[in-house]
């Protein structure tokens, strides 16, 4: 997987950052952090797990082998995504992993299920609209190292790595996000009406305690009792039978 030294990014003065972003080593992340982001995320053989700047493939390659999913490599550099293609081949799980030679900024990944990445905060911040508009509601996000600006991590966790690896220290601290259903504004249905204000997956509902939203689950308290349905669109529906629909 590509992975990127933060320092590179600290010493390069802002005009020439585009410059140095591509051009930076290409440096492999260990079997233990690749072991833990695909645990992290929940992988399994219903997963479509796209690596962002997949590198040599090792984090499709281990969710093809070791959690029966499917896997989307994108790769900038032509070599390496050969090289990556040739490593699928070796491990028997060629026709579960395609690798994409193309630019992760513009390339689909819409389709994953679990998208894992190792790239350094401006890649990130450019994708981060993308994950929230383009991916669909429940999709885990994993990154190695690097956090997004603003969207709280749902899960972080520290890796003990416990084989030297080059560029690679003794820990790494791996961060998840699942990304929510959109669910801002007005909402009437049951005999109730309600507002809910969002930041991505922080919500809070009028004049309810312990709201809850984790992709397109949600859930509150309200003097009335609690409701737990599954956003649908521009509908709630509750596993009670509730449905509530919206008005912005």
């Amino acid at each position: 997987m590509r992975a990127f030294f933060l320092s590179l990014l600290l010493l390069a003065a802002p005009a020439v950052a585009d410059e140095y972003e591509w051009r930076v080593p290409f440096i492999t992340t260990p079997g233990d952090v690749v072991e833990r982001m695909l645990e992290m995320a929940g992988t399994g053989p219903g997963d479509l797990v796209a690596d962002l700047g997949s590198g040599d493939g090792r984090i499709v390659i281990a969710a093809a082998r070791r959690f029966g999913a499917r896997g989307l490599g994108i790769e900038l550099d032509e070599q390496l995504a050969r090289d990556s293609r040739e490593n699928a081949r070796i491990a028997g799980v060629a026709d579960k992993v395609s690798i994409v030679q193309g630019d992760v900024l513009t390339a689909d990944f819409s389709s994953a299920s679990v998208v894992t990445v190792y790239l350094l905060p401006g890649l990130i911040e450019k994708l981060q609209a993308r994950f929230i508009n383009e991916l669909k509601p429940g999709t885990r996000v994993v990154s190695h190292a690097f956090r997004m600006t603003g969207w709280r991590p749902d899960k972080a966790q520290t890796v003990r790595v416990t084989q030297p690896h080059t560029g690679q220290g003794d820990e790494s601290t791996l961060y998840l996000w699942i990304v929510p259903a959109e669910v801002r504004g007005t909402w009437s249905g049951g005999g109730r009406s309600l507002r809910i204000e969002q930041n991505y997956q922080e919500i809070d509902v009028e004049g309810a305690s312990e709201a809850r939203l984790s992709g397109d689950r949600i859930s509150w308290t309200t003097a009335r009792g609690a409701f737990r349905g599954r956003v649908q669109g521009e509908r709630i529906v509750g596993d009670d039978g509730v449905v509530l629909t919206r008005s912005r």
